[in-house]
């Protein structure tokens, strides 16, 4: 069987991407959103998941602040998560080079505790930009947020494999790093998606939505057996917001897509099933026996 997972990432950034987001939630179109607990158009989003009591909320981990004309600061304050304009890191790679772990987990703690005030049960975490997974300048967060996932008993976004037609399979050494991170997640009973689908965020050369959209439509018929999970970051057509943000109308076409019937009549043909992270939750767990066996062997290796 093949199950797709569709979340909303940036869910609080802005108006724009919240009213996006809540009409895609209202309706059912995709499976759920992450919550930016730093971002200005949280308070926004927070209040109205807990007015909903929506159950499908998971906490977008915020550690950077890439627009020039969009910024935030860390809920902790602590000079290391920021760069000289007293803003999180634009970057990943100036992230990982100027942050203190500790900070990091502090910093986490509380992103977490906020959401949690607003009376949201948070059903999964992810991490905004990938900046916790060592991908810039290899400092990895990976054990520390497992660790953190499995104490708040959330299902986190990595992969146990990668799918050979997707982007991320052409990361040098991507295999390696998603057994050795998937078999620690296993060992503390922290529950994953098999697979990771991503496409590029930015307009490319050439691209137009009709040509956007059936380069997705493509993917759901050769998604793999198990449990998969794409990302979007839908917003509306907001004139404010095209101006700040680069490559902005990706967003809208994102947006567009979930309202498409060619979308979810190809999800209908292609055999692939809806689902959010409370099925992964149920689902996603690897045995703790394999996942110790699996880790050992991971970190005997040697090549």
């Amino acid at each position: 069987m093949k199950y797709l997972v569709i979340n909303c990432d940036d869910f609080g950034q802005s108006p724009a991407m919240n009213a996006a987001i809540m009409h895609l939630l209202e309706e059912r179109l995709v499976s759920s959103a992450t919550l930016m607990a730093p971002a200005p158009g949280f308070e926004e989003a927070a209040a109205w998941c807990r007015k909903r009591g929506q159950t499908n909320i998971g906490l977008h981990l915020t550690l950077t602040s890439e627009f020039d004309a969009l910024r935030w600061k860390s809920l902790t304050g602590d000079p290391s998560l920021h760069d000289e304009q007293g803003y999180m890191y634009q970057s990943v790679l100036e992230f990982e080079r100027g942050a203190n772990t500790k900070a990091v987990m502090k910093e986490l703690d509380a992103q977490y505790e906020l959401v949690r005030g607003y009376g949201i049960k948070i059903t999964h975490a992810d991490n905004h930009m990938g900046s916790l997974y060592g991908i810039a300048a290899g400092r990895s967060h990976i054990p520390q947020v497992l660790m953190r996932c499995a104490r708040w008993k959330v299902p986190f976004r990595i992969f146990r494999r990668v799918h050979a037609g997707d982007v991320l399979a052409t990361i040098e050494g991507v295999e390696r790093a998603a057994s050795k991170a998937s078999a620690l997640a296993g060992t503390l009973g922290v529950a994953l998606p098999d697979y990771l689908l991503s496409h590029p965020f930015e307009i490319v050369e050439g691209e137009t939505y009709e040509s956007f959209k059936r380069e997705i439509i493509a993917k759901l018929y050769h998604l793999p057996e198990g449990i998969s999970e794409t990302y979007i970051h839908p917003g509306l057509d907001d004139p404010a917001m095209m101006a700040a943000i680069p490559h902005w109308e990706k967003r809208v076409w994102e947006y567009r897509l979930m309202l498409d019937d060619d979308m979810h009549a190809a999800m209908k043909d292609a055999g692939v099933t809806l689902v959010d992270y409370r099925y992964i939750a149920a689902h996603g767990r690897e045995s703790r026996f394999r996942a110790v066996r699996r880790l050992a062997a991971e970190l005997l290796r040697r090549t």
